[in-house]
């Protein structure tokens, strides 16, 4: 991913609000699974990390894009913001 096409997605999140919450049990196979299913309808999506959460959000991000093979377009603070090209129903076009 270009950095263009980073700042483009990074740009497209700012309008989204949080689409899951990681509480104090922190990344469990529950949240890495409702994250694969909503890859299924939609490209880019934004989690809040919740105070309670003692890991690194960080390293909770790169543990997430591993396992979703998704991207992480960026981490700021608590929030983290993947994206996941979906062929069958593509609606972000990134920039070349």
């Amino acid at each position: 991913m270009t950095s263009k096409q980073r700042a483009y997605l990074k740009g497209l999140a700012m309008n989204i609000d949080p689409v899951f919450q990681i509480g104090k049990s922190g990344l469990t196979p529950e949240v890495t699974e409702a994250v694969t299913e909503a890859f299924n309808t939609r490209e880019l999506i934004k989690l809040a990390v919740l105070k309670n959460c003692m890991e690194d959000p960080k390293e909770i991000a790169s543990i997430l894009g591993e396992r979703t093979r998704s991207q992480v377009v960026q981490v700021i603070g608590k929030k983290i913001v993947l994206y996941k090209e979906n062929k069958d129903h593509k609606k972000i076009n990134l920039p070349l």
